[in-house]
C-alpha cells in the first residue's frame, strides 16, 4: 500500500484549503484534468496487484550484482534483479515527492562506442528513440507524457556522455495505468525506435541547432583541451555532438547498426524509485523488458587507451603535451592535469576510506589555495580535484585562473601551495577541521534520509553503474567515516597526498585571450621548473566560538505575537520593529530553512552607483563583520550546517541559509552581525572587480553571452541598474566607495526574518530576540526610493540590433511584452504562466520539431509582486541568422492565434496537468511556502490568495486564455531584440516560412 512520507504531512493537511478554489469550467473532460474515479482506480490497482511476482530478484543469501566483489553493506531498501537476457536492475519504494515514480534506463554506450564514421550517433539516436517507436506515433512523446503530468526537459529528458545515454522519467501522480503504459512506452523507445529516413529529417537539423546553439570560443577552447589532454586515448576526439559531417551523413541504415549493436539487455540497467512497492517496479520491468533479446554476437565495449607519457620524459616530472589555446573572448585560465590509467577496482570498505583521505587531503589543500587568493594572491581561484573520467583516465586535476598576463607569477604561487602539501605532513588541528566539515555533510545525509527525492535514489544507482561502483546507505557512509577517524593520521594524508600527484604523464593547457602571452616551450619550462614550498599559507587552526563574540545589542522585547492564519504559522513582532514569521514542522527532518529580507533591493541604488550592485552581491558577505573576516567566518562555522547567500531582489536585500536547529541561533546571529557591525575589507572588493574584469569579454563569444549581458539591460529600458560593466567601467570603482554606497543601505528598510522547518520553537524566540531584535532601530526608506519602478521599453521602436563576435552561424531572438506586477491581480499571474506553457508547447513544436531551426526556444513571464510595474511575457531562442526573421514571424502569429482563437481542450490539458503536477510536488517544500509567505508579516494581502494557488495554476477555460492573450499581445506591439554576427544585418521575410511551419 503507497504511503505519505512524513515529507507529506503538513502538505495533506493544506489539501482542504488549497481546493477551495471555483471548480473548473465544464469545457475541461475529466480526461483532460486528470480526474480518475474511484472504480477505475480500483480496476487499475487490480491490474498491477495481478502481475506475476518477479522472478529474477536477487534475495537472501544472493549477492546482488552491484555489489559482486564487494564488502560494502548492501543498502536493503533497493531490490536488485539480473534477468536471464542480462539486463539488471533496482527497485525501490520511494515516496518523496508523493505519488512520483523515477525511473532511469541507461544504456552502456556513450560517444566513445562510436567509430570515426559515427560520432554524434549515441547522442542523435537518443533524440530518435523520442521522435517515434513502437507504441508512439512520429512526435507524440512530449504530448503523451505532458498528458499524464510530465513537463518536457524536466521530467522527460535524457542524457549522453562518453560513457552511456540515460533516459529519464520522472512520472508524477502515478496511477497503477500510468506506470504501466509508462514502462510499455520506454521499452518501445529502447527496442524498437523507428529509424526512419524521414525521422532523421527531423532530428539531424534538431541536432545540428543544439550544436550551434555550443558553438563559438567555449567549444573550440574545450575541444582543444580534450585533444591536449587525452591525446593518443579515444576521448580526445569524441564530443558527444558529434561532427556536421557524421550527422549529415548518418542514413537510416547506419543509425540502426549503431543501434543493434549497443541497445540490447546486456548493456541495460534500469533503477526505479517511486510511490509503489519494489516488487510491482520489478514486475513490470520483466514483463515489458524480459522478452528483449540482442541482434547477433554481443559487442565488446571498445579500449578506450591509456594515457601516455612521451618518449624520453622524466619520470620524476613527465610533463606530456603542452597547448595554449588563444581565444581573445575567453578569459585566462590554466589546468595541468596529472594523469594515471583508469582501471576497474572491487569496490570494498578499504577503498572507499582511501578516498575518503583523498577527498580530505585535496579539501587542505584547496583551503590553503583559496586562503591564497584572498590575501592578494596572483590567481583568482584555484583548485585541486580528483577525478576518474569516463573509465579513461585517473586523473588529478589543478585549475586556476591568473588575474593578469604574468600566469607563470600564478603557476608559480599555485605549485608552491601544493609543494608544501607534498613536502609536510598537515597538522592534527588541520585534519580535524575539515574531518569535522566531512562529518557534518554525512550526519545530515541520515538527518534527510526519509527526504530523499527519489529522482536523486534513481539517479545514484545510474552513477555507481557508470563509474563501476556499489551504493551505500547514508548510514554506512557515516559509519564508515567515524570508524576511520583513528587511523587518519598526518603521516597517511601525505601518503595519500603524494600518491594524487603521481602519474603517468602530465598535460597542460594554457587558455589566453593574448596571442603573444605565451607559447607551448614556455608553458612545458615553467612545468619543469622547480617550485619552492610555501608554508605561508597553512593556516591556523585555533577555535574560535559564537560564545566569544560580543552581543548584537540588548535583548528585545516582543511586543505582539500570534497566528498569521494559515499554517500555522506565527508572527512574532519585536519593539525595533523587526518582524518573525515561524513555522516548526517536521516535513523535511534535520533542515531549517531561514530568510532574512530588509532594505529595498534594486530600488535603492541611483544610476551612477549601479556597477557596485554586482560587487555587492559577490564580495558584501565575504567581508565579514565585527573582527571576523574571510577566514574567520569559515573557521567559526567549521563542522557547523550553516550559510550565508546574499541577493539584491526587485524591492528588498535578502540572507538566506539551509541550517539545522542546533546551528539556528549561530546562524541568526551570522545574518544580524552583518547588519549591526559591518566589516568593510578591500580584498573582496578587489578580487570580485577582478573577476568581471576577466569574465567580461567571453559575453561577446556568441549569441547566447550577449544574451546573458544585455538582456535585462535592454529589456529594462536600458536602466543601468541592470547592466554588466565593462572592465574600464570596473575599474573606476573603488573599496572606498563602496562603503560609502553600502553602508547607509544595510541601515535601511524594516527586517523580516522567516524561519520554516525542524526546529524548537522557544529556542528560536530567544534567538531572535538576541540577534535581530537586538538590532538598533531602523531607518525609513526615502519616499523617493520606495516609488522607483523599472520600466518596458515603448512600443513602436522597431527592432535593436546588437552583435556578438562569434561564429557567423550564431544568432539569437528576443520578443518581449509587458505584463503586471504586485498582489492585486495575483491570481492573474498564475493564470499566465499557462498562457505562456500554451505559447511555449507551440513555440517549441513549430521552432524546433518542425523546421529544426533552434534547439531550446522558451517563453517566461515574469510577475513582481514586491514591485507595482516590471512584469513581462518573453520568448527567446537561439538561431541561425535567417532564421529569425522567421522566428519573430512565427512568435507573432502564435501570439495572434493565442488571442483569435481559444485553445482546445486537449492543448489546455497537455498544459495544466503538468502544472498542477509540478505545483503539487513543490508543495511539499518549506521553500516553495517560504516564498508565497515572505513579506505578509507586513502586507497580508499575498495571504488572501493562497486557498485558490492550486486552482490557479491547474484550472482554467479556452476563453480565459483568450481574454489574457488579447489583454496582453493584441495591444500593443511586441518588443524586438535581435543578436547577430558582427557584419551581419537583419533579412526581411520570414512571414512565408512562419506561416507554413505553424500552420497559420
Amino acid at each position: 500500500m503507497t504511503k505519505f512520507s512524513r515529507a507529506a504531512r503538513h502538505f495533506a493537511l493544506l489539501l482542504p484549503l488549497l481546493y477551495l478554489a471555483p471548480q473548473a469550467s465544464a469545457q475541461q473532460s475529466a480526461q483532460a484534468q486528470g480526474v480518475q474515479t474511484a472504480a477505475e482506480a480500483g480496476t487499475e490497482a487490480a491490474a498491477l496487484s495481478s502481475l506475476p511476482a518477479p522472478k529474477a530478484v536477487q534475495i537472501g543469501s544472493e549477492t546482488p550484482w552491484i555489489y559482486e566483489g564487494s564488502d560494502v553493506p548492501r543498502d536493503t531498501e533497493w531490490l536488485f534483479g539480473e534477468m536471464d537476457n542480462g539486463l539488471r536492475y533496482a527497485t525501490r519504494e520511494n515516496g518523496v515527492p508523493p505519488g512520483q515514480v523515477s525511473i532511469r534506463i541507461r544504456i552502456d554506450a556513450g560517444s566513445l562506442h562510436e567509430e570515426d564514421s559515427e560520432r554524434g550517433f549515441a547522442h542523435l539516436l537518443e533524440h530518435m528513440s523520442f521522435r517515434e517507436s513502437k507504441y508512439l506515433a512520429q512526435g507524440a512523446a512530449i504530448p503523451t507524457w505532458q498528458r499524464l503530468g510530465a513537463s518536457f526537459g524536466s521530467d522527460t529528458n535524457a542524457e549522453t556522455t562518453p560513457t552511456h545515454t540515460v533516459y529519464k522519467l520522472d512520472l508524477p501522480a502515478a496511477t497503477p495505468a500510468s506506470v504501466e503504459e509508462s514502462f510499455k512506452l520506454l521499452a518501445g523507445m529502447m527496442q524498437e525506435p523507428v529509424l526512419s529516413e524521414e525521422n532523421l529529417a527531423l532530428d539531424v537539423p534538431i541536432v545540428l541547432a543544439e550544436m550551434r546553439e555550443r558553438s563559438g570560443a567555449s567549444i573550440r577552447a574545450f575541444e582543444k583541451s580534450l585533444q591536449t589532454r587525452f591525446a593518443g586515448q579515444r576521448l580526445a576526439n569524441r564530443l558527444t555532438i558529434g561532427t556536421r559531417e557524421t550527422l549529415n551523413g548518418a542514413t537510416a541504415e547506419s543509425i540502426s547498426a549503431f543501434h543493434d549493436r549497443w541497445y540490447r539487455p546486456e548493456n541495460v540497467v534500469i533503477s526505479v524509485a517511486g510511490d509503489f512497492e519494489a516488487e510491482t517496479f520489478a514486475s513490470l520491468i520483466e514483463k515489458y523488458f524480459g522478452d528483449w533479446e540482442g541482434k547477433g554476437p554481443l559487442t565488446p565495449a571498445p579500449d578506450f587507451g591509456d594515457p601516455v607519457a612521451p618518449a624520453g620524459a622524466d619520470p620524476d616530472n613527465p610533463v606530456g603535451e603542452v597547448a595554449v589555446i588563444v581565444e581573445p573572448d575567453l578569459p585566462r585560465s590554466m589546468t595541468y592535469t596529472v594523469m594515471r590509467p583508469w582501471r576497474p577496482v572491487q569496490d570494498t570498505i578499504v577503498y572507499n576510506e582511501g578516498l575518503l583521505m583523498d577527498a580530505l587531503a585535496q579539501a587542505l589543500i584547496n583551503r590553503r589555495l583559496e586562503a591564497r587568493a584572498r590575501a592578494g594572491g596572483s590567481y583568482l581561484y584555484a583548485q585541486v580535484r580528483q577525478e576518474d573520467v569516463s573509465r579513461s583516465t585517473d586523473s588529478t586535476f589543478v585549475a586556476f585562473a591568473p588575474l593578469t598576463g604574468d600566469w607563470q607569477s600564478a603557476l608559480k604561487d599555485v605549485r608552491g601551495v601544493i609543494e608544501d602539501a607534498l613536502a609536510a605532513a598537515p597538522s592534527e588541528e588541520e585534519i580535524a577541521r575539515e574531518f569535522a566539515e566531512f562529518e557534518k555533510i554525512y550526519e545530515s545525509q541520515v538527518e534527510q534520509r526519509t527526504v530523499m527525492q527519489g529522482s536523486k535514489l534513481a539517479d545514484d544507482i545510474i552513477n555507481a553503474v557508470d563509474i563501476r561502483e556499489a551504493v551505500a546507505a547514508p548510514e554506512t557512509v557515516l559509519q564508515v567515516f567515524r570508524g576511520m577517524r583513528e587511523r587518519i593520521t598526518p603521516e597517511r594524508i601525505l601518503e595519500r597526498t603524494r600518491a594524487l600527484f603521481e602519474g603517468d604523464v602530465i598535460r597542460t593547457t594554457y587558455i589566453t585571450p593574448a596571442a603573444d602571452e605565451a607559447t607551448d616551450a614556455a608553458v612545458r619550462a615553467a612545468m619543469l621548473q622547480e617550485v619552492a614550498p610555501n608554508s605561508d599559507v597553512r593556516l591556523a587552526a585555533e577555535t574560535l566560538l559564537f560564545a566569544d563574540l560580543p552581543p548584537i545589542g540588548e535583548p528585545g522585547t516582543i511586543v505582539s505575537t500570534g497566528p498569521l492564519g494559515v499554517l500555522g504559522i506565527e508572527r512574532i513582532e519585536f519593539d525595533n520593529g523587526t518582524r518573525a514569521l515561524l513555522w516548526p514542522n517536521d516535513g523535511e527532518p534535520g533542515r531549517v530553512s531561514v530568510k532574512m529580507r530588509f532594505g529595498a533591493g534594486m530600488r535603492a541604488f541611483d544610476q551612477e552607483d549601479a556597477p557596485y550592485i554586482s560587487l555587492g552581491e559577490s564580495a558584501l558577505v565575504g567581508q565579514g563583520f565585527g573582527e571576523l573576516g574571510q577566514e574567520e567566518l569559515d573557521r567559526i562555522s567549521t563542522g557547523r550546517v550553516m550559510g550565508f547567500d546574499f541577493a539584491v531582489e526587485d524591492a528588498v536585500f535578502s540572507f538566506s541559509a539551509q541550517t539545522r536547529n542546533a546551528d539556528l541561533a549561530d546562524q541568526l546571529y551570522l545574518f544580524a552581525g552583518k547588519l549591526a557591525m559591518p566589516r568593510w575589507d578591500a580584498n573582496p572588493v578587489n578580487r570580485m572587480k577582478a573577476a568581471q574584469r576577466l569574465s567580461y569579454e567571453s559575453y561577446a563569444a556568441n549569441a547566447g553571452g550577449i544574451l546573458t549581458r544585455d538582456l535585462e539591460y535592454y529589456l529594462r529600458n536600458e536602466d543601468a541598474r541592470f547592466k554588466t560593466f565593462t572592465p574600464t567601467e570596473v575599474d573606476t570603482t573603488t573599496p572606498e566607495r563602496f562603503r560609502e554606497v553600502w553602508a547607509p543601505l544595510l541601515t535601511q528598510g524594516d527586517v523580516e526574518v522567516i524561519i520554516f522547518g525542524d526546529f524548537e520553537r522557544d529556542a528560536a524566540v530567544e534567538a531572535l530576540r538576541n540577534t535581530v531584535g537586538a538590532l538598533p532601530q531602523r531607518t525609513p526608506i526615502p519616499a523617493e526610493i520606495a516609488s522607483r519602478v523599472p520600466t518596458f521599453p515603448a512600443a513602436g521602436e522597431g527592432t535593436k540590433i546588437i552583435t556578438h563576435r562569434g561564429d557567423a552561424t550564431s544568432a539569437a531572438a528576443v520578443v518581449a511584452w509587458p505584463s503586471g506586477a504586485g498582489v492585486e491581480q495575483l491570481r492573474e499571474s498564475r493564470q499566465l504562466e499557462i498562457l505562456t506553457d500554451l505559447f511555449n508547447n507551440r513555440l517549441l513544436d513549430a521552432m524546433r520539431e518542425r523546421a529544426g531551426a533552434s534547439y531550446s526556444p522558451s517563453v517566461n513571464a515574469s510577475w513582481p509582486v514586491d514591485l507595482d510595474a516590471g512584469g513581462r511575457i518573453m520568448a527567446l531562442a537561439q538561431l541561425k541568422p535567417e532564421d529569425v526573421p522567421v522566428f519573430f514571424a512565427a512568435s507573432d502569429a502564435i501570439a495572434r492565434d493565442l488571442a483569435v482563437n481559444p485553445p482546445t481542450a486537449d492543448e489546455l490539458a497537455r498544459v495544466t496537468e503538468p502544472l498542477k503536477q509540478l505545483v503539487t510536488r513543490i508543495m511539499t517544500s518549506n521553500q516553495f511556502w517560504l516564498y508565497q509567505i515572505e513579506g505578509s508579516s507586513k502586507d497580508r494581502r499575498k495571504l488572501l490568495y493562497l486557498q485558490t494557488l492550486l486552482s490557479d495554476y491547474s484550472q482554467t477555460t479556452p476563453e480565459r486564455m483568450q481574454e489574457l492573450a488579447q489583454k496582453y499581445f493584441a495591444n500593443r506591439p511586441a518588443y524586438r531584440l535581435a543578436i547577430l554576427p558582427d557584419g551581419q544585418e537583419l533579412a526581411g521575410g520570414g512571414a512565408a516560412r512562419a506561416a507554413e511551419i505553424t500552420g497559420r
